[in-house]
């Protein structure tokens, strides 16, 4: 069995979700797709699809295989550009889209730092809190941050980012520390409104009956409301109560003494930061040198624990 085909089909199979279309964009026959996708089952010993006449699922252990896939196909297209490319310098235009608050602290200052090193390359970031349509709207790639559902664009993990309950240290002082996530109700918490997004409320890993972390999300209340993170996060430093913020939002106010965390043994598990990008045979120099300069800069914990918009060099 050619393993790189191998992963190669079931990736096309997946993010297509047809085992035809995938055939089809391959140039070859489905039985053929099917064939690959039976040896490389067999081999890793686990079933990865579930295929019926109608549609093409992904097992649970599918889909954990198809991240890493991506992420090894990436490397390997990455590898090969290295060499055969050589002193070929990228050039073009790069297209990039970012959630706002996220996009302003986190990948806005990386894309001036970009350029010093490609100066032949141009780029547009595009900064939006809503889902763009990469390949309809032309974007070359997106940041996004949170779990990613299943679609056809490959997605590279680039760090991982957990929620966690903060407060100013005299917050803390004044009003107490809450031992317990049931606890809250008794402190001025500062929540999204209605409108906005974390309908379920703050995520905990709550222990039960002894056993392992079982999540669990509460609905805190307080005198204050937002529809807007950033404010929630300004009037947390403002120390009008305790607000539940992403560690990309809060670290570097941890480390600076600024925040202190609270609940810290109740955090749920970390969802993720991810660069995605459509499906493509060969990406340009370009996009192949950003998405290496994330993963290098987001791989670094002074980047986050450092001033935020200073990352390092």
């Amino acid at each position: 069995m050619d393993k790189l085909k191998a992963f190669e089909s079931f990736v096309s199979v997946a993010t297509r979700g047809s085992l035809t279309a995938a055939a089809k964009a391959e140039g070859v026959a489905p039985a053929i797709m099917g064939r690959r996708l039976d040896a490389l089952e067999e081999h890793l010993g686990v079933k990865l699809l579930v295929r019926t006449t109608r549609r093409i699922t992904l097992t649970h252990e599918g889909s954990a295989f198809l991240e890493d896939c991506q992420r090894l196909l990436s490397d390997v297209a990455n590898a090969e550009a290295s060499v055969s490319e050589g002193g070929v310098k990228a050039s073009g235009h790069l297209r990039i889209t970012a959630p706002a608050g996220f996009g302003r602290r986190h990948v806005a200052p990386l894309v001036p730092r970009f350029r010093e090193r490609h100066t032949d390359v141009t780029i547009s970031l595009n900064l939006s809190d809503r889902v763009v349509d990469l390949a309809g709207e032309g974007f070359d790639c997106a940041v996004r941050v949170g779990d990613m559902p299943d679609s056809s664009l490959v997605s590279v993990r680039l760090a991982d980012n957990r929620r966690l309950c903060v407060a100013t240290p005299r917050y803390l002082k004044q009003h107490g520390t809450p031992r317990h996530p049931s606890e809250l109700v008794r402190f001025d918490c500062l929540t999204l409104s209605s409108d906005a997004s974390q309908t379920r409320g703050w995520a905990f890993s709550v222990p039960r009956g002894g056993g392992a972390g079982e999540v669990m999300h509460f609905k805190p209340g307080g005198p204050l409301d937002c529809s807007d993170g950033q404010v929630l996060h300004d009037w947390c430093l403002a120390g009008y109560g305790i607000a539940w913020r992403s560690t990309w939002e809060v670290e570097a106010e941890i480390a600076a003494g600024l925040l202190m965390p609270v609940l810290e043994e109740f955090g749920a598990p970390p969802n993720g930061i991810y660069v995605v990008f459509p499906q493509r045979k060969h990406l340009p120099l370009r996009l192949r040198l950003w998405i290496d300069y994330l993963k290098d800069q987001y791989g670094q914990s002074a980047f986050w624990q450092g001033t935020a918009g200073r990352p390092a060099p």
